[in-house]
């Protein structure tokens, strides 16, 4: 690493209105800013889009208030997000998106590849991103593991390598571990497994989103689960593996299993806090949304391991200059501790565990992290109590939720057929 220290100190370009701060975050001094860049650092707006999940306005005001620029932020749904990033290259800066997507996107050559360089804490990503292991004796989950889109062989690659060469696609920030959320106090018993999903009890009240290449992983899950398919790769499936998918979920649709398909974040958390479904799809923080209203909602570990997903930073092709120095700035600002802090407090995880750490109270980590009963309140970013002393967060510790990842989102050799797949179950 040329431009950063061991001990996560920011490099030579940490040299904002807020430096100082950042470098306290990070446990070294700065090197002095030139003043004319603290000028013109007022003058700086970044456009950055991506999904609800991550596009925070508290974010947005953080990055006002410790670095000194403006940061424009941009809420779709994946959909959309692939679509943008896609085809419109010159209306964003930042494209804060999922891997799965980026594996669409890079082949447009709309992104540029990050120097890891200038990564001051890239020694401490966790290793999912780096060489696809959680620990040392991982097994590397189907789908579109990130690791393995995460990098390119120069400043011009196009094409995906799969060693640590230098040059990122994304910067990683966000990931979590996904399962279904459940109504426990309208279920009123265990539930265990992927299969619950189509049992006829809850007929009319069970929701999958309304998002191709996450909703078939979803499926997959639920198929085979249930002993009906044994799949290659879930995170590749062959067309007739695609048909037989859409056979068993189309049978449940006709028969009215499902009471909607949710696209966003606030209609799986209307869906749920309103009873109308007990049962569905869910991101953790429409389950902290959920029971920050003093609703019971529970993000059910089961049998079968959970999804997962992640997401990071890419920049614009466009990106020079000052603007291109803001940009890595405010990356090494998110992954130094503030914003990491703030997402575990909705349920995922942040690419740097450690420097968030110094941004929760003991209580927080040992429940977020460690898998720690709660020694007292445990509140959402915003205040409101979720869970209180005693509680354990569903699913345990980072290691034991993120250990058991069966599958990621991903994109398959067959998207184009597996969407048009898709469009008709959704009609049908």
């Amino acid at each position: 690493m040329t431009n950063s220290d061991k001990t996560g100190g920011l490099n030579r370009r940490s040299v904002l209105k807020g430096a100082a701060a950042t470098a306290a975050i990070a446990g070294t001094n700065t090197i002095g800013a030139p003043m004319i860049w603290a000028q013109n650092i007022k003058d700086i707006t970044l456009r950055q889009f991506g999904t609800g999940v991550s596009n925070l306005n508290d974010v947005a005001t953080k990055v006002k208030e410790d670095l000194g620029f403006t940061l424009e932020m941009t809420a779709l749904d994946s959909d959309a997000v692939t679509q943008r990033a896609a085809t419109q290259p010159d209306s964003f800066d930042i494209a804060d998106i999922e891997y799965w997507i980026c594996k669409k996107v890079w082949p447009t050559g709309n992104l540029q590849a990050m120097d890891t360089s200038k990564i001051a804490n890239y020694d401490k990503i966790v290793g999912i991103f780096r060489d696809g292991k959680l620990t040392p004796e991982s097994e590397i989950a189907q789908g579109t593991a990130p690791h393995t889109v995460g990098f390119v062989d120069g400043p011009g690659g196009r094409e995906f390598v799969d060693n640590e060469s230098g040059w990122m696609t994304l910067i990683p920030t966000i990931y979590n571990a996904d399962t279904l959320g459940i109504r426990p106090d309208l279920i009123g018993r265990p539930i265990e497994s992927w299969t619950e999903l189509l049992n006829p009890e809850f007929k009319g009240k069970a929701s999958i989103l309304d998002i191709s290449s996450i909703g078939i992983m979803d499926m997959a899950m639920v198929c085979e689960a249930m002993g009906e398919i044994q799949y290659g790769d879930k995170g590749n499936m062959t067309r007739d593996e695609i048909d037989a998918t859409f056979a068993i979920f189309t049978e449940a649709k006709k028969a009215g299993q499902f009471r909607a398909f949710w696209k966003t974040f606030d209609e799986s958390v209307n869906l749920m806090a309103s009873g109308e479904v007990v049962i569905q799809s869910m991101w953790s923080p429409a389950i902290t949304a959920v029971k920050s209203r003093g609703i019971p909602c529970v993000y059910q570990p089961l049998k079968e391991g959970y999804r997962s997903w992640g997401g990071g930073i890419g920049l614009s092709k466009n990106l020079s200059g000052l603007e291109l120095d803001a940009a890595y700035e405010y990356i090494n600002w998110y992954l130094s501790g503030w914003v990491g802090g703030y997402l575990m407090r909705q349920g995922y995880y942040s690419a740097v565990p450690e420097t968030s750490k110094a941004f929760m109270s003991e209580n927080e980590w040992g429940y977020w992290f460690e898998g720690k009963p709660a020694t007292g309140d445990i509140t959402s970013p915003t205040g409101q109590v979720m869970d209180t002393a005693g509680a354990v967060r569903d699913g345990g510790s980072f290691y034991d939720r993120m250990g058991a990842v069966a599958c990621w989102n991903a994109v398959m050799d067959e998207n184009q057929y597996m969407v048009r797949k898709w469009n008709e179950f959704i009609a049908a």
